[in-house]
């Protein structure tokens, strides 16, 4: 049986590589709206983040994403984070951690 390879991308708030499954991606576009990108398909520079609280909280307060996504991130897009994370673990709790691989 052939082993499928797993896609790798770089934590912006734990600076390790995580598997793409592991994180959210968050998309900037061309008139500066910052907004959750759950399909990884949303055109635009993206960055992508665990879905950790903490480190989503640390990452606001040391504004990380404007630092990294080169503009300012509204309260409300952290909001937004936030109920997705917690979507997320709430999905993982209720299926498993094979939850997003289906």
């Amino acid at each position: 049986m052939k082993k499928r390879k797993i896609p790798m991308r770089k934590d912006l708030l734990t600076n390790t590589m995580m598997p793409k499954k592991e994180l959210v991606r968050i998309v900037i576009d061309k008139e500066k709206n910052v907004s959750v990108d759950p399909t990884g398909k949303k055109s635009g520079r993206g960055a992508y983040v665990s879905l950790i609280p903490e480190k989503i909280a640390e990452a606001q307060k040391d504004r990380v994403l404007e630092k990294s996504l080169g503009a300012k991130v509204p309260p409300q897009f952290y909001e937004d984070l936030y109920a997705y994370v917690d979507h997320q673990k709430a999905r993982k709790d209720l299926f498993g951690e094979d939850y997003r691989a289906k």
